[in-house]
């Protein structure tokens, strides 16, 4: 059990574990190394998710619009797009816009962030189903979008999607002529060479970090109580003084920029998006971790994210060494096998423990029966 006088001891051990973490994968190759780097990535947008559904219990069904609103805003102001569709924007930027990633996370943040704001409004006087309807419409119309804006101006290339998206180049500065490092190249230290998807794991990992101190300072805050109280009950918190409309804008506000964050990562480690990574299933995904691992607890939250992301992936090699396809006779496809097995092992979490794998101690006090 974590105590006062120990837990820095356990941080300790913690964060050299994550530390270590991508070096001995690596030596396993680099798959494993891109499983710790996506699940990296849906902490994050679980995370975001987290404070609008954990915190203000608002059930957004599009959060993945604001992570394609992200990617696609990096994959513009990095890629060569706009230059070879349109000629005036040629003419002020011949190579491109390239833009540092400096720019780009708090652009990316604060674009989605506004967007997010825009789905809020309408949706003020609505809960539940309701909202979730609504909310799942907003993402599918993103997508939407983004799958039809080729013509008549081309601006998202439309199911091709933009490729050709500049990686990430950590302290260059052109002045003092320092190239940077290009976390696209592996790092060579002596004898030992730190691959690409490693150095993008320790990024990913130092977002979380930063995320996760934010999501825990806003849950200790005034504003973290007040959104559990319209959570709990949203009368009895207005009844009290709390301004419900602005407190459930920040809540979608503040729950979009995380997922703007990571639609920039996304897309400077793939290097390529397309329409195709946004659709609804995402979306069920990214609620699926917050329900599964525990909702409004951070490391809930964080395990439901981690298992959700990496099991799929756990799961393809497994099906692969082990030949699942054959173990049933050819019946059954390996990828559906898969998807059975996860389906199945969410099912039984859920009915094992119906309140999370790591639910909050807080959260559903006034649902557990009265001691006599």
């Amino acid at each position: 059990m974590i105590t006062k006088q120990n837990k820095y001891v356990v941080y300790a051990l913690g964060a050299l574990a994550l530390a270590i973490l991508p070096l001995l994968l690596q030596t396993a190759g680099n798959f494993w190394v891109r499983i710790a780097d996506t699940a990296l990535l849906y902490v994050l947008l679980a995370l975001g998710l987290n404070i609008v559904v954990g915190y203000a219990g608002l059930l957004d069904l599009g959060f993945v619009a604001f992570f394609a609103i992200g990617a696609y805003m990096y994959g513009l102001m990095a890629s060569p797009h706009l230059s070879e569709n349109f000629p005036w924007f040629k003419q002020m930027f011949p190579n491109g816009l390239h833009t540092s990633v400096w720019l780009v996370i708090p652009l990316g943040a604060a674009i989605a962030g506004i967007f997010g704001i825009l789905l809020g409004a309408p949706t003020l006087k609505l809960r539940g189903d309701y909202l979730a309807i609504v909310t799942l419409g907003f993402g599918e119309i993103i997508r939407v979008f983004l799958n039809n804006l080729d013509h008549p101006v081309n601006l998202t290339n439309g199911p091709k999607g933009l490729s050709q998206i500049d990686s990430i180049t950590l302290f260059k500065f052109d002045a003092l002529n320092i190239p940077g490092l290009n976390l696209a190249r592996p790092l060579d230290l002596g004898s030992f060479t730190i691959n690409s998807v490693t150095l993008y794991y320790y990024l990913f990992l130092v977002l979380v970090v930063f995320s996760v101190i934010i999501c825990h300072r806003l849950e200790l805050s005034r504003i973290g109580r007040a959104w559990m109280a319209i959570r709990e009950d949203e009368i009895a918190a207005k009844a009290m003084g709390i301004n419900t409309r602005n407190m459930k804008l920040l809540a979608f506000g503040m729950g979009a920029t995380f997922g703007g964050v990571s639609g920039v990562m996304f897309a400077a480690f793939q290097g390529f998006v397309s329409p195709e990574s946004f659709s609804l299933m995402e979306s069920v995904m990214i609620v699926a971790m917050v329900v599964l691992g525990g909702i409004g607890h951070l490391p809930g939250v964080i395990l439901g994210a981690v298992l959700l992301s990496a099991l799929p992936e756990v799961l393809r090699w497994v099906s692969g060494v082990f030949d699942l396809q054959a173990v049933t006779g050819g019946r059954l496809d390996a990828s559906i096998l898969r998807q059975l097995l996860i389906a199945l092992a969410m099912i039984i979490v859920m009915l094992l423990r119906p309140r999370g794998l790591w639910p909050t101690r807080e959260h559903g006090k006034a649902l557990q029966p009265a001691a006599r």
